[in-house]
């Protein structure tokens, strides 16, 4: 069966729910959550060799941590709770699996090929500058680590009106073979030794995440009771710290995610049902006219600022060296008291740079885009080369001849999504503005 050409289920199923703005909160806090954390993880010393860049997050003390701060699992889940609910909303208009992925990887791709064509050209600015290449691999390195989310994402908005008809006719038979596969990509792993296994898990862990977003939409998780979501939220979580304490698995969940183990469901499995308990309160908070318009104003703006956080963070580390190397103020060293202090006073700066790069950035996101494709092949192939030049880069190396090429695979995903003149949702030769919902 096509990925792009999954049956409608027999029996209409009942849905609770069309729209939570409780999901809009977590989406956003998580994304700025997610921002302010790697905004700490950049750690810039200056010594008598030169800058030294680091993560400042390696340390003994972050792992505990990190069980607080993993925010990854509630993204999926959000994304799951949004995308089944577009994609039944689509469908019942009558449009296609295709056209719905299409509409997806517009919104996704675009902002996605624009950012790494500046960035190619960052990268080759400091290249011509003089810029000794260690750095510049530095550079590179640390602004692709985040991106292994845009091909992952785009692999499961691509999948969800397959994974979301599995759901609707069988979701305990969706989500049990799920865990099975993510099990035995764990054992293989660390019966094998070879980690290399493991990055199978990026595909079965986040799916299967996007999948208990399901569950969420359909309003089976809120039907528990309260009793039953505390107790089985405190038995996944004891069962991730025992298999931490006495099984293979490291103690910190952000080493969970690369690759992504087992304990990423079992965290996003307790947050899911944590979540649930605080439904009602999230969404008095949400009806709130000020939090609502800063709700709204992330949530447009989502995948803008999770694809240049990262790039503006690194542009800032680079001129606080200049800054230091001209004599304007000191980096104090990592984790010293002068460090503490002044971190309150570096986030705003990183969150507000973040902020007005993304506003700048975001008509990318935004659109209006064109109409999508109709066609199977040119929607499959358009995920291909979107999820594609992921990979490459992390195969390759995130260089600047690397992001010129994953800008123009984007750029050739984006026009494999849009609408051919003969397409019937081209009126008058020329497509029809789209704006893909949720």
């Amino acid at each position: 069966m096509s990925v792009l050409t999954a049956p409608r289920p027999a029996e209409p199923i009942a849905r609770p729910i069309v729209r939570d703005r409780s999901i809009d909160v977590i989406r956003s806090a998580s994304l700025v959550l997610v921002v302010l954390l790697h905004a700490m993880m950049v750690g810039v010393t200056l010594t008598g060799d030169g800058p030294v860049f680091e993560n400042a997050l390696e340390t003994e003390w972050f792992a505990p941590v990190s069980w607080f701060v993993q925010m990854m699992p509630l993204f999926f889940l959000a994304g799951g709770f949004t995308a089944i609910g577009s994609w039944r909303r689509a469908r019942d208009r009558g449009a296609g699996s295709a056209a719905f992925v299409a509409g997806r990887l517009q919104r996704l791709l675009v902002p996605a090929a624009a950012m790494f064509a500046v960035i190619g050209g960052g990268l080759l600015a400091l290249t011509l500058a003089g810029v000794p290449a260690d750095i510049v691999a530095t550079a590179g390195f640390r602004i692709s680590q985040p991106l292994w989310f845009l091909g992952v994402f785009t692999l499961a908005q691509a999948l969800v009106p397959l994974v979301a008809s599995w759901h609707d006719r069988a979701p305990r038979s969706a989500l049990g073979s799920l865990f099975a596969a993510v099990l035995l990509i764990d054992a293989a792993r660390f019966a094998t030794g070879n980690d290399a296994v493991g990055y199978l898990g990026l595909a079965a862990v986040w799916i299967l995440i996007q999948q208990l977003g399901f569950w969420d939409a359909d309003g089976r998780i809120d039907r528990l009771s309260p009793r039953v979501r505390v107790i089985g939220a405190a038995a996944l979580l004891s069962v991730a710290v025992l298999l931490t304490a006495a099984g293979p698995y490291p103690a910190d969940m952000y080493a969970n995610q690369d690759p992504p183990t087992l304990l990423l469901v079992l965290l996003g499995g307790a947050q899911l049902a944590l979540f649930s308990l605080a439904r009602p309160m999230i969404r008095r908070i949400a009806e709130r006219g000020s939090v609502a318009r800063i709700v709204d104003a992330i949530g447009a703006r989502a995948m803008t600022i999770y694809l240049w956080h990262m790039p503006v963070l690194i542009a800032l580390a680079g001129l606080s060296v200049l800054a230091a190397s001209a004599g304007l103020f000191e980096l104090p060293e990592l984790h010293s008291a002068s460090w503490w202090t002044t971190r309150p006073a570096w986030l705003i700066v990183a969150a507000a740079c973040v902020a007005a790069v993304s506003i700048a950035a975001a008509r990318f996101e935004r659109g209006p885009h064109d109409a999508p494709t109709t066609s199977v092949i040119r929607a499959a192939g358009g995920a291909a080369l979107g999820v594609g030049s992921v990979v490459v880069m992390f195969v390759v190396g995130l260089s600047w001849q690397v992001a010129v090429a994953c800008a123009l695979m984007g750029v050739v995903a984006v026009r494999l999504a849009r609408a051919r003149r003969t397409d019937p949702s081209v009126v008058g030769g020329r497509p029809v503005a789209f704006h893909p919902q949720g």
